[in-house]
């Protein structure tokens, strides 16, 4: 399987994709919620989802503007 954006599902991988770095988001986001209210303070694994989160939908975002061009 190649890694290129020129097959026919490429369009729908990447969407996948991004739904999974949102999905990602949200899971540490309340993972933070609940540790902020049970411990006081956030810890590094909601903190670290939400960045890997973050990260991989610009990364995503980027590759369907160039596979739009």
């Amino acid at each position: 399987m190649s890694t290129d954006n020129t097959t026919p599902d490429a369009g729908r991988r990447l969407k996948m994709q991004s739904m999974l770095s949102i999905l990602v988001i949200v899971i540490g986001i309340l993972l933070m919620i609940f540790m902020i209210t049970t411990e006081d303070e956030p810890g590094a694994i909601p903190l670290g989802l939400i960045v890997l989160g973050i990260g991989g939908y610009l990364v995503t975002r980027a590759r369907i503007r160039s596979h739009h061009k």
